[in-house]
C-alpha cells in the first residue's frame, strides 16, 4: 500500500455513506440500510464515494457495512452477499482511481452494531471469509469497523491472519448520557486499555474509534496513546465519530433511523477534530451523519495549516 503522504501527517478518511445516500435520495430503509442502494441504485453509491473523494478524502471505505445477514436476511445474504460485497469494492475502487484515493475494505459487525451480546463466534469465521474473499481484489487495507467487543476484533484478525495488507481496528464506545463522564469502555464493558492491548497483540496497523458521539472520543484517544507509549508500540490512532443524538443502544441497530444532531455542522465537528489532533490522532474522518461538507471543512483546515495535502 502506498503511504498517504500529507504534510500534516494526518490521513483523512471519508464520512458516513448511509446518511449521504439517504440525503441523495437513494433507496434507503430499514432493515437493509445502505445495502439497499447496492441492490437498486449502485450508481448512487459510486457518486457518494466521488463526493467524499472530491471533498478531500485520502481513503474511501467500501459501502458493504449492511451486507450482513442481520440487515439483509440469511437467505438474501446466502444468495447475494458475496456479489453485493464485491460490487461495493468495485464501486469504491472506481471512485478512488479517479481521485487518487486508497480503498479500505469494511469489515462490519456481523450480528448487529453496538450489540456484543449478539456476537456468535462459531459463525463468525465463515461469514468473514465471504466478506474478505469478495473485497480482496479491490482494497488496499482492511478496516474492522464499530467493533463492540474484543472478541469481534480478534475474530477479524484471525480471519485475516494470512493477509499481508494493513488491518486497522476501530472500536465503538459507550456514549449514552451516563457514560460521558466515565472511563471510556466498549459496549461489552471492556476497557479501552484492554482493547488496545488486544489490538497490538493481533498486529493492528492502526487503532481507531468510530460510530460514537464526539464527546467520548478524546478520553479514548488519550488513553490509547498512553497505553501505546507504555507498550513501546508506534501505530497511528484515529477517530471518526457520528452525529447521532443520544443513542438508545438497547434498541436493535436496524430497527429505527437515529436522529442526527443539528449542532455538528462542519465548524462544529472541526472543533472536536482539532482536540483529537492535539492529543495525537493521525487518522480523522466521520461516521453516520458526517457528510462531504464536513470532510471538505477538515480538508480546508489541514490545507490552511499545513500546505497542500500530498
Amino acid at each position: 500500500m502506498r503511504q498517504i503522504d500529507s504534510p500534516s501527517g494526518i490521513t483523512l478518511l471519508d464520512g458516513g455513506m448511509g446518511r449521504e445516500l439517504l440525503r441523495m435520495g437513494a433507496p434507503f430503509r430499514q432493515p437493509e440500510w445502505s445495502a439497499l442502494s447496492l441492490v437498486e441504485a449502485p450508481e448512487l453509491v459510486r457518486k457518494a464515494h466521488e463526493s467524499f473523494a472530491a471533498a478531500g478524502s485520502d481513503i474511501l471505505t467500501t459501502s458493504n457495512y449492511a451486507v450482513v445477514p442481520f440487515h439483509i436476511g440469511e437467505d438474501r445474504f446466502a444468495e447475494e452477499g458475496a456479489r453485493l460485497t464485491a460490487l461495493s469494492g468495485s464501486l469504491a475502487l472506481q471512485a478512488a482511481s479517479v481521485h487518487g484515493c486508497k480503498v479500505a475494505g469494511s469489515i462490519p459487525p456481523l450480528f448487529g452494531s453496538y450489540r456484543p451480546d449478539f456476537f456468535l463466534p462459531e459463525r463468525a469465521q465463515a461469514l468473514l471469509e465471504i466478506i474478505i474473499d469478495a473485497l480482496s481484489p479491490y482494497v488496499d487495507l482492511w478496516l474492522a469497523e464499530t467493533m463492540s467487543s474484543i472478541g469481534e476484533s480478534e475474530a477479524v484478525a484471525m480471519a485475516l491472519s494470512a493477509d499481508k495488507r494493513p488491518l486497522w481496528i476501530s472500536f465503538t464506545l459507550q456514549d449514552r448520557g451516563e457514560s460521558l463522564d466515565k472511563t471510556p469502555r466498549l459496549p461489552s464493558d471492556q476497557t479501552v486499555v484492554s482493547a488496545v492491548q488486544s489490538a497490538v497483540e493481533v498486529g493492528a496497523s492502526a487503532i481507531l474509534f468510530n460510530c460514537s458521539r464526539p464527546e467520548v472520543m478524546a478520553p479514548a484517544v488519550e488513553l490509547t496513546i498512553q497505553e501505546l507509549k507504555r507498550l513501546g508500540v508506534d501505530v497511528p490512532v484515529g477517530v471518526y465519530a457520528n452525529a447521532f443524538s443520544d443513542l438508545q443502544k438497547d434498541v436493535l441497530a436496524n430497527s429505527t433511523l437515529q436522529e442526527v444532531r443539528q449542532d455538528l455542522d462542519g465548524a462544529g465537528y472541526l472543533n472536536f477534530v482539532e482536540s483529537w489532533c492535539q492529543l495525537g490522532a493521525k487518522i480523522i474522518g466521520g461516521c453516520c451523519g458526517i457528510g462531504p461538507e464536513h470532510i471538505a471543512t477538515l480538508h480546508e483546515w489541514l490545507t490552511a495549516n499545513n500546505g497542500e495535502k500530498g
